[in-house]
């Protein structure tokens, strides 16, 4: 509703040249201030309020700090860290640490001394860190580990397959990638423990997930989300199935699993319910309060729902989905075709039953269809440019001289000796 569908700033209509069938659609360029956001809602009922990282939903303007948090460490316009995982951070709104400053050490260490100078007040602090993201960066000593330990298990002779637009990685082996990941835990351990130091784990509530699936394709093709298709910015499940752990003190047991479906539209109402704060009035709330679920009980089951009108640097293609709990339909808008999969038995989405099946085919797209309207979702239309032989000669360059280059390429990045800090994996800040 708030009309962000794809990353703010990202090229729309006919300023988008990449020979697709259709045109993306019209997408904002910042989150709406009218939109009454958690950190409002929570500063209103008496809670300091704090971010650190990336924020990505606006210039400057529409900054954190412009819609609710008091403090604001390191989120502004861009999704990508400007100066790469490491000070100098060439941020404007987070000061350089020493040269070679680890940025998810030092946004857990800004999360930390603002826990502290508010340890006996309400807060929140919202940690949202930039890895892992492009660019894909660690250290000397870490890429060491991780090439010791992919090594050791055995080399992979190949790591991608094609899938529909792009190669997919087949393989969790990128020396670089496990080292951005054992940094980011590393972070976030310092938190916990800060919490457990100040006595307020026993009174904290903590939430940890990610906003999309791992990048399996496109970018820096870093890591693999089997047993799910697909990786983020795709329409499968490894696209927009992620982590979900919230601690509870008093309700939540630990080791718990939940197995009803969640999103992130839930975050708002279940925060806010598990808090005692209400929903303002007159504020349209899509998700539900997952806080029954989190006791042991259930809520009432509903359709989630996704819509991509746009084209994802990793694969992605402009699509609608409806997600029921068993049945998942996928409908994409270049030619209306549709998929259909049963994610209780095929949670890597290989079986597409949209042939035999048409009658839940006909029930979900309705539904779908439906949703779409209420929320004035905004339709892709065909590109009169788009040239298909052309079209076909890209794929084909994809399926052999990219996958080819990729293998070559990530098998460089395990030779002993390779110096990540020369080219960190020829990476770059991405435009995003």
């Amino acid at each position: 509703r708030h009309g962000i569908t794809d990353w703010t700033g990202a090229k729309t209509g006919l300023k988008w040249k990449r020979n697709d069938k259709v045109l993306p659609s019209v997408n904002a360029n910042h989150l709406p201030h009218d939109d009454y956001t958690l950190a409002e809602a929570m500063k209103d009922g008496g809670y300091k309020t704090f971010f650190a990282g990336k924020w990505h939903l606006g210039s400057k303007g529409s900054y954190p700090d412009d819609h609710g948090f008091e403090i604001n460490k390191g989120g502004h316009h861009r999704g990508s860290p400007p100066g790469g995982f490491f000070s100098p951070y060439k941020n404007p709104v987070l000061e350089d640490g020493p040269v070679g400053e680890s940025l998810p050490i030092r946004l857990a260490q800004e999360t930390n001394k603002f826990i502290e100078a508010n340890k006996d007040k309400q807060f929140l602090a919202y940690l949202s860190f930039y890895s892992v993201h492009g660019p894909i960066q660690t250290s000397p000593d870490l890429w060491a580990k991780y090439q010791k330990k992919a090594t050791d298990r055995g080399l992979a002779k190949s790591r991608f397959k094609f899938d529909r637009t792009l190669p997919v990685r087949q393989v969790q082996d990128h020396p670089v990638y496990g080292g951005m990941m054992e940094s980011m835990d590393t972070a976030v351990g310092l938190v916990l423990d800060k919490l457990e130091e100040l006595g307020l784990a026993d009174n904290t509530i903590v939430v940890f997930t990610g906003d999309n699936g791992s990048v399996s394709s496109g970018d820096a093709y870093s890591t693999s989300c089997l047993p799910l298709r697909g990786g983020k910015g795709r329409q499968w499940e490894g696209g927009t199935r992620v982590p979900y752990y919230i601690r509870v003190p008093g309700v939540t047991k630990p080791g718990s699993v939940v197995s009803t479906p969640a999103s992130g539209i839930d975050f708002y109402p279940t925060l806010l319910d598990l808090i005692g704060l209400p929903i303002k009035e007159g504020k349209q709330v899509d998700g539900v309060s997952l806080a029954p679920v989190l006791s042991g009980n259930a809520i009432v089951k509903r359709d989630l729902f996704w819509h991509y009108p746009h084209y994802g640097n990793q694969g992605g293609e402009p699509s609608g989905v409806i997600n029921t709990g068993s049945w998942k339909l996928i409908h994409y808008y270049e030619d209306g075709r549709d998929e259909l999969y049963d994610i209780t038995q095929d949670i890597g989405e290989q079986n597409d039953m949209a042939t035999s099946k048409p009658e839940v085919v006909s029930t979900l797209r309705a539904k779908l269809n439906k949703w779409l309207k209420d929320t004035a979702a905004k339709i892709p239309q065909p590109d009169k440019r788009f040239n298909a032989e052309k079209k076909k000669g890209q794929l084909q360059s994809m399926k052999t001289k990219k996958l080819q280059s990729l293998e070559r390429g990530h098998a460089g990045v395990l030779a002993p000796g390779w110096k990540p800090n020369k080219n960190w994996w020829s990476s770059v800040t991405t435009k995003d």
